[in-house]
């Protein structure tokens, strides 16, 4: 995992998760625009989502937090959710 600083509120995103999943190669984050908000979609491998989400959600209000502190600039809400998907191989 490289340390190039994220450019946009969907890399801080990716980055974020990247650095607790097991399997990086499975995470995708994708950018849904509404009128409201900027929706993040994560899909991450079934084994890894409950370190994403962690105990009682602490860990994705973590990562919700960050990302929009992150968005501060855009102006916009953002959202942030996990899919309940699985990833495609």
């Amino acid at each position: 995992m490289g340390a190039t600083p994220p450019k946009d509120v969907r890399e801080l995103c990716e980055f974020l998760v990247l650095g607790l999943v097991d399997d990086p190669d499975a995470v995708k984050v994708t950018v849904e625009m509404t009128d409201e908000a900027i929706v993040l979609r994560i899909v991450v491998a079934p084994e890894d989502r409950g370190k994403v989400i962690g105990r009682g959600g602490r860990v994705v209000r973590a990562i919700r937090s960050v990302v929009r502190a992150g968005a501060v600039k855009s102006g916009r809400r953002v959202l942030v959710e996990v899919d309940d998907t699985p990833a495609e191989a």
